[in-house]
């Protein structure tokens, strides 16, 4: 195991924005991960686990404990007999693994469930912290299991899908749970040659302008929704300003009907919505953020809303994270002063 010190954080984020942090250590085993955390604890140093970074913003200065990276790799397969008479496979991927690379393996091998869901940037790791979700799936619905490292009692445990709460975006790993667990393997159960979901609509309208008269395969399915993400600046591609950014910084807000209703008379129309449950409704933030009277390309300093998608805050170019939360700051108050609503972050926050 090697620690290093005073390590650049920045081009381990999407975003390219953070200092340094003060020690830094890469794991490629759980024994390695038992070995940096028990290092880390010995001398009473804070602890961030890092993934893709893809979905976080580090301070200006940076990180002043232990940054562990998490590196382990490989992705083993499973068809017991009673999974099989199913039409199930288990997919047991090590939180290292690139999650693009992993939806594409899974495509290319005919087993559906998480087909949409190409294209995220970050690590299979990553997925059930956030219940990682996209154009009509969300990874809660395929887990299995979720192995981790209890960083309170320095055991390992796997918990079943039920046993991890999620929901919208959340998981008892970024909530009541938050910094106790951390992720080294997730176990995905889908469905070996079955269909590919198609029920959002952009989705939708993407394959019937692509695909005529037939059923699109999961690699089809995939490859538009990389595309649609690729129109968005939603996809990691080298050279792309739009790109360098945390995808979505703010999360669709729950609100009630009650709300909705009372929004749609503010602006004069209905707003476009989706049903979350019993009385309530799901709003696309990036309306409520153009509502609110933002616009693609507008900037704060070196910090800028998309040129293609106003749900995505990116870095022009050397920003500071000072800036980045300046902008998303000043959007916040625009949406909560028009209609009421506090936008909640969707990027971890580092170092602050």
């Amino acid at each position: 195991m090697r620690i290093e010190e005073n390590k650049p954080l920045a081009p381990f984020t999407t975003f390219g924005i953070g200092g340094p942090a003060r020690w830094f250590v890469e794991a490629a085993s759980e024994d390695e991960i038992v070995e940096a955390t028990g290092w880390a604890r010995e001398r009473g140093l804070k602890l961030f686990v890092l993934g893709g970074g893809s979905n976080l913003l580090v301070s200006d200065a940076g990180f002043e404990g232990l940054v562990l990276r998490i590196g382990l790799r490989g992705i083993e397969t499973s068809e017991p007999e009673f999974l099989r008479s199913a039409g199930k496979r288990i997919y047991r991927a090590a939180a290292g693994e690139d999650w693009d690379s992993f939806v594409q393996r899974t495509v290319e091998e005919n087993c559906a469930g998480i087909e949409c869901l190409a294209g995220i940037p970050g690590t299979v790791g990553g997925t059930p912290v956030q219940n990682v979700g996209a154009y009509g799936q969300e990874v809660a619905s395929t887990i299995e299991s979720v192995r981790v490292f209890d960083l309170f009692a320095g055991l390992f445990h796997e918990f079943p899908a039920e046993y991890c709460g999620f929901g919208y975006r959340r998981s008892r790993f970024n909530s009541t749970d938050r910094g106790r667990y951390l992720v080294t393997r997730v176990d995905y159960r889908l469905a070996l040659g079955g269909a590919p979901t198609l029920r959002f609509e952009e989705l939708q309208k993407s394959i019937e302008e692509n695909i005529l008269g037939r059923q699109p395969s999961l690699a089809e399915v995939a490859a538009l929704v990389r595309r649609v993400r690729q129109a968005k600046g939603m996809l990691l591609v080298e050279g792309d300003p739009d790109c360098r950014s945390a995808g979505s910084f703010f999360k669709n807000p729950v609100v009630s009907e009650e709300q909705v209703a009372q929004i749609a008379a503010a602006v004069d129309k209905e707003p476009p919505s989706f049903p979350a449950g019993p009385g309530q409704v799901k709003l696309p933030a990036a309306w409520l953020i153009a509502q609110a009277g933002f616009t693609k390309g507008y900037a704060l300093g070196r910090a800028a809303i998309s040129s293609r998608h106003t749900l995505a805050l990116i870095n022009l170019g050397g920003a500071s994270a000072a800036e980045v939360l300046a902008l998303a700051d000043q959007i916040n108050a625009a949406v909560e002063a028009r209609f009421g609503i506090q936008l909640e972050m969707e990027p971890v926050l580092v170092g602050f």
